[in-house]
């Protein structure tokens, strides 16, 4: 053995010893990360192990914990009980403005809507249906998943600039995604607001078209980030940028076309679905917009942010830039290039 290997290995019982001495732990950071759709905003990671998580299970585990939405998930942040978790711009503005979670980080992008072939939210008319034109929408009944969401804002939004508002022109009601193709074929709504998966249903492609889509409203926007504390990527910022370099590199690999098939068969299993569902659009270019180097696009953000203010839903438009550190993902995107 030579001169630089013993030296080498000196340093490690060295630095072994120190962290025994001190009482430090070896034992990877838990990051508990919210999530809500599998496939969508939770982390790819959770859907089976790719070679992909380099550092998972070394500088970090995770311990993934589903939500039916986002207002549990603020309170679990608010607790101390999430480190990370998914968030669109009105429930970031709620955090910070009625929870007084100021210290709340955007840390990186987790998707977007109708960045260039990417999918964007769609609104659903039936073909043989009574709705031609935005217009027609007066005195019918639409349905949104939730009051507030995005879905409802974008729709609120278009409606008003054709002149039309709710309660006075229109029907508002709710009905969760799985059920929105029941809804419409029904005939208890005129038109529904959708998204992935159930945007791609073949049933529902054949007899229903899009009226018009969120990114007519708005533009392209980012609809999804990822956040965390402040106090908490302070204290874990190593193992915060280990899990998004890791993060990154499983996007590309479900992303990269020559893995396509077992990317949706690994979905599909998961999920407990047929891979038919997934296969046309899944990990596609038609497929929600993931930013290549996890940075998600503030300017957008702060628009769709200011939208959902100008609609009345939240308080104040928070401007989105002054509560990001995209410091890690910068990080952990140059370590995918070397």
């Amino acid at each position: 053995m030579g001169l630089r290997h013993h030296i080498r290995a000196m340093t490690i019982v060295i630095a072994a010893a120190m962290m025994a001495g001190t009482g430090v732990s070896a034992e990877p950071t838990k990051i508990r990360v919210g999530w809500a759709v599998a496939g969508g905003d939770a982390p790819l990671q959770q859907l089976g192990d790719k070679g992909t998580a380099r550092h998972a299970g070394k500088s970090y585990v995770l311990d993934l914990i589903h939500f039916n939405g986002t207002t549990p998930m603020i309170t679990a942040l608010a607790s101390g009980d999430l480190d990370v978790t998914s968030m669109s711009g009105p429930p970031l503005a709620l955090a910070i403005e009625n929870a007084h979670l100021t210290d709340l980080r955007i840390i990186a992008d987790i998707f977007q809507d109708g960045v260039g072939q990417g999918f964007s939210n769609t609104y659903f008319v039936l073909k043989d249906g009574p709705v031609r034109t935005i217009e027609d929408v007066k005195g019918k009944v639409a349905a949104v998943n939730v009051i507030g969401g995005a879905v409802d804002i974008g729709f609120r939004a278009m409606l008003r600039k054709h002149g039309l508002e709710e309660k006075r022109d229109y029907t508002l009601i709710e009905s969760a995604f799985p059920n929105m193709k029941a809804v419409l074929f029904g005939h208890k709504a005129d038109i529904i607001g959708e998204v992935t998966p159930f945007a791609f249903d073949p049933e529902l492609l054949a007899k229903a078209r899009p009226l018009f889509q969120l990114k007519d409203v708005i533009g392209a926007s980012q609809l999804i980030v990822m956040v965390a504390r402040k106090g908490f990527i302070e204290r874990n910022r190593p193992a915060l940028t280990d899990f998004l370099e890791d993060n990154l590199r499983t996007i590309a690999w479900y992303r990269d076309p020559a893995h396509h098939d077992e990317a949706v068969k690994t979905l599909a299993d998961f999920t407990k679905t047929p891979a038919a569902v997934w296969q046309s659009w899944a990990f596609t270019p038609v497929d929600a917009y993931r930013d290549p180097a996890g940075k998600p696009n503030l300017d957008s953000f702060a628009r769709s942010i200011a939208l959902a203010h100008d609609m009345g839903f939240i308080p104040a438009a928070i401007d989105p830039r002054r509560y990001a550190d995209l410091s890690l993902v910068e990080v952990a995107a140059t370590r995918l290039k070397n």
